[in-house]
């Protein structure tokens, strides 16, 4: 085992780690407050390539492996995970999802322009009735020959009123079940597509929330990704990819609660000493300092085994399940750490406190991945 990273790998981490500082952090609480969509933030993390990381050079994008990937999700994760989250769905979820699974027709006309940052895309799984459970589509996509004509709603999509393209999960054949949903790229601005209010939420409050409305819209048939019939299959492939990407969200936002309780018990004194040197808060810190450790190797064992063509449907549930859970737990100890001054918003620790629940709902709730961890451990 080789746990050494690349020159590249490092190169990233601190074009990442720097672009954060620099980029991110301004302005990061008062985008949080107003709800904010980081613009100009994603604008320019189009411009350094990271919103098409893992895809071909020939279509725009940067080319590099999944480790690099987690690598800087992680860094902006520390900072923002509104930006981060944005990122995570452009890459994980559309980009290699179209790269994957789409015809060159498709990567030429979307994967192009989003693996640039030229435009960003959503990916539209969640209904008000199926969202851990994804079988259950009430959204339809009958088939007219040579178009669909989709219909239903979608919720908490990612990138909803941002977005220009969305890949759409809907049923065509009811009687085939799972075998009978599609999946169609659908653009901004066609004819029955709407955009519904902004949700009001706890955390990644700078990531635009949406539901979705589709009456009677008409997706051309080139649209369709895959074979009929293929579209649960793809959106349940392309959730195990994007599972890796929250995962290294979960991370980073434990990892930047961290740094900032590390940071705060060397300064804060109280019984005439820094907090640090009190074993009440040191043995905090250990703990913290362990549980990231522990959850960076199942990230990378997850992004290590999707770069090596191995499985990773395992690897990847038990680093989200597990990422997730630390984030929460180490977010809300920095608060503890900081005491008083936690509870404001100055300290930055509140908010990640506040954005480390998403990470075990979104793309799979902790108990979805257990159950996938449970099933493949069972069965082998």
């Amino acid at each position: 085992m080789d746990f050494t990273l690349s020159e590249e790998q490092l190169m990233i981490r601190q074009a990442a780690r720097d672009f954060s500082r620099n980029e991110l952090l301004p302005g990061v609480i008062e985008r949080d407050e107003a709800q904010k969509f980081p613009t100009a933030q994603i604008k320019k993390m189009g411009e350094m390539g990271f919103m098409g990381m893992m895809v071909d050079p020939k279509y725009g994008g940067s080319g590099l492996d999944t480790i690099s990937y987690a690598i800087a999700m992680e860094e902006f994760s520390k900072v923002d995970s509104s930006a981060s989250v944005v990122v995570s769905v452009n890459n994980s979820l559309v980009c290699w999802g179209l790269e994957t699974f789409g015809n060159e027709s498709q990567k030429e006309k979307y994967l192009k322009r989003l693996a640039t940052g030229e435009i960003i895309g959503a990916f539209c799984l969640s209904e008000p009735e199926a969202g851990s459970d994804a079988t259950s589509q009430r959204t339809t996509a009958l088939d007219q020959g040579d178009h669909y004509i989709l219909n239903g709603t979608k919720n908490w999509i990612t990138n909803g009123s941002t977005a220009e393209v969305y890949l759409v999960i809907a049923q065509t054949d009811k009687e085939k079940g799972h075998k009978g949903i599609n999946a169609l790229i659908v653009e901004k601005g066609m004819k029955g597509f709407e955009i519904g209010p902004k949700e009001n939420k706890l955390g990644i409050r700078g990531s635009d929330t949406h539901s979705l409305i589709f009456n009677d819209v008409i997706v051309p048939k080139e649209n369709r990704i895959g074979e009929d019939g293929f579209g649960f299959k793809f959106a349940m492939k392309t959730l195990a990819g994007g599972r890796i990407g929250i995962a290294a969200q979960a991370l980073g936002i434990a990892a930047g609660a961290y740094e900032l309780a590390l940071k705060y018990s060397k300064e804060r004194k109280a019984f005439g000493t820094e907090i640090s040197n009190h074993q009440a808060i040191a043995f905090k810190l250990a703990d913290m300092h362990t549980q990231i450790e522990a959850a960076r190797h199942l990230v990378y064992k997850a992004a290590w085994d999707k770069d090596q063509g191995n499985n990773y449907d395992l690897s990847g549930a038990m680093a989200k399940l597990y990422a997730s859970q630390v984030a929460m737990e180490t977010t809300v100890e920095a608060v503890q750490i900081h005491g008083g001054n936690g509870f404001v918003k100055d300290y930055h620790v509140e908010r990640l406190m506040r954005d480390a629940k998403i990470t075990q709902i979104y793309e799979g709730t902790s108990e979805i991945q257990k159950i996938v961890i449970s099933r493949d451990i069972v069965r082998n």
